[in-house]
């Protein structure tokens, strides 16, 4: 029986001469995992609809478990300066990946739509796209099982003044609890006010944020060591942005 699935394609991958994989990450159910039959042809009504970083309106017959087939789609939105930047590209690709790996297959979770669109979104009308990636990543810890407070010293609830990162504590370190963890990250106060910033900011509510090519270095810095203890993803697409970063400038 077909019905309707708003969703963003995720990946596809080819199969066979004419049909495709496709991966969607919908709204109201969660990722899913679909065919396409014969989208190679020119005029196919799928063909618009599966290309990289697109919204649409899916119509198709979805499946509660195994593999659900896609017939056609409407309302149909590209995000079309993420298409063609192949910078920007591999930013919203990072991106789409983080939301395959935090959670499973036919999990509904609108929250995570809502977070993936807007960064899209901000993507896409040229915000600065280090910025909203390091904001996505912060901010999509909770869904891998993460909980680290960003808000207050996890040893007196302190909210002022100068903070660094523990790891082991899960939170931030006030400048009287420092010693509490020699292994802290030695994050530089204006680094770690960021990232409290980006654990806590909705993209709608962002206007201009201007951050020196030191600091974003050091964000990432930061960040890749929250993964690397914390999650411990090794993603194609985060290795492909390390080296761009290398050989962009």
């Amino acid at each position: 029986m077909q019905s309707e699935k708003e969703g963003i394609i995720l990946w596809t991958k080819n199969h066979k001469e004419q049909d495709k994989m496709v991966k969607l990450f919908t709204k109201e159910n969660g990722k899913i995992m679909c065919y396409a039959r014969g989208v190679h042809k020119t005029n196919h009504p799928l063909k618009a609809a599966i290309q990289p970083f697109t919204k649409a309106i899916f119509l198709g017959n979805f499946k509660s478990d195994g593999l659900s087939f896609l017939n056609a789609a409407k309302e149909i939105h590209a995000f079309q300066t993420v298409q063609q930047d192949i910078f920007i590209s591999a930013y919203a690709t990072y991106i789409l990946n983080l939301v395959d790996a935090a959670i499973e297959d036919r999990i509904a979770d609108e929250s995570l739509f809502q977070l993936c669109m807007e960064a899209l979104t901000m993507l896409d009308n040229g915000n600065d796209e280090e910025i909203i990636t390091n904001i996505f990543e912060v901010q999509v810890l909770q869904w891998f099982g993460v909980k680290v407070n960003f808000h207050s010293c996890v040893f007196c609830g302190e909210t002022n003044g100068k903070f660094d990162i523990s790891t082991v504590n899960h939170g931030i370190l006030c400048e009287k609890h420092f010693a509490k963890d020699p292994r802290r990250l030695h994050a530089s106060p204006k680094a770690t006010h960021l990232i409290r910033m980006f654990s806590a900011i909705s993209y709608p509510r962002i206007r201009n944020i201007t951050v020196k090519p030191e600091t974003k270095a050091e964000l990432r810095k930061v960040i890749d060591e929250l993964y690397q203890e914390y999650v411990g993803l090794n993603l194609k697409s985060k290795k492909f942005l390390d080296e761009m970063v290398k050989w962009r400038f």
